[in-house]
């Protein structure tokens, strides 16, 4: 949809907010019929059914303008019925309450006006990101994260989630490959696997930011600027050696601390999982004996 076409369907659901407001009580009840193709109807009326359909599951709630967008577009650019829409609101309401759809479908998880909200999908394991709803960003690890039988989104992200099959734990050996830049000489250092690298842990230097002071092409990572970090491949999540890690983040740059249980040794950085740079020290920290403190947007899976 145009940005001007956008405006107008901002433009509409106020228009149509201001006037359910100002509707009677008993008017405001007024149940959402609707014929199954919502095709046939005017503009103006998909914009009113699919908004009175979102109030009446939701107990009176006004529908997100991005939702609202996204039910509109798949009605006129997918073909969706009106079945479908008053499914996927059902779903988008029970999303963070607990209730889980049955194996092997997808998980329903909003964040509602940018708070925070965690999800308990019905399969154990890493969930990936199937469909983002929101106009807000779902960007793993800004916006939303997983963890074993748990989602989070913040940030306004509102996306269907589903298993992520586990990826091999690296190239054959586990290989790690160090790439190191000065300050005023890029490098250029060769991997052993195919695709895309990520970066696994940054070492002493300038901040490592994907873009700007390194980057991946196939077989390749290239370096500069003085980032000095262990890469491996993409899919690769290397295992712990006494196999406990604890996940910390800091969001929109807030400093957080994280429980490190205690008697388990001195935590160190496993594997960085932020674009921005996790650097001990510096973004990140240990606080004996029982805190793992991270800040500056850092954020990073820590283990021993």
């Amino acid at each position: 949809m145009h940005r001007f076409a956008w405006k107008a369907v901002r433009i509409a659901a106020g228009l149509l907010a201001l006037a359910l407001a100002a509707m009677p009580a008993a008017a405001q009840k007024e149940r959402a019929y609707a014929p199954e193709n919502l095709r046939t109807l005017s503009y103006g009326d998909q914009l009113r059914v699919i908004s009175l359909e979102y109030r009446e599951q939701s107990g009176g709630r006004q529908i997100p303008a991005d939702q609202l967008r996204f039910y509109l577009d798949q009605v006129n650019r997918s073909n969706w019925g009106f079945s479908r829409i008053k499914a996927d609101i059902a779903q988008s309401l029970r999303g963070g309450g607990g209730i889980s759809p049955p194996a092997g479908q997808t998980l329903r998880c909003d964040s509602n006006d940018h708070d925070a909200r965690r999800c308990v999908p019905p399969w154990r394991g890493p969930s990936r990101l199937v469909r983002q709803v929101s106009k807000s960003p779902c960007v793993e690890g800004r916006s939303w994260s997983s963890q074993d039988g748990l989602i989070t989104v913040w940030s306004g992200c509102r996306g269907e989630f589903a298993p992520a099959t586990r990826p091999p734990v690296g190239p054959p050996g586990g290989a790690v490959v160090r790439c190191e830049s000065t300050p005023g000489q890029g490098r250029t250092c060769t991997v052993p696997w195919r695709g895309r690298s990520r970066l696994l842990r940054q070492l002493p230097g300038a901040a490592c930011v994907e873009g700007r002071t390194w980057q991946s092409q196939a077989g390749r990572v290239y370096v500069l600027g003085g980032c000095r970090a262990e890469f491996v491949a993409a899919g690769a999540t290397p295992p712990t050696a006494g196999g406990r890690s604890v996940t910390c983040a800091s969001n929109d740059g807030r400093t957080a601390t994280c429980a490190w249980p205690p008697g388990h040794g001195v935590p160190r950085l496993l594997e960085q999982l932020s674009k921005a740079p996790c650097i001990q020290g510096q973004t990140w920290g240990y606080r004996a004996p029982t805190t793992i403190w991270v800040s500056r947007g850092c954020r990073g899976r820590f283990g021993n």
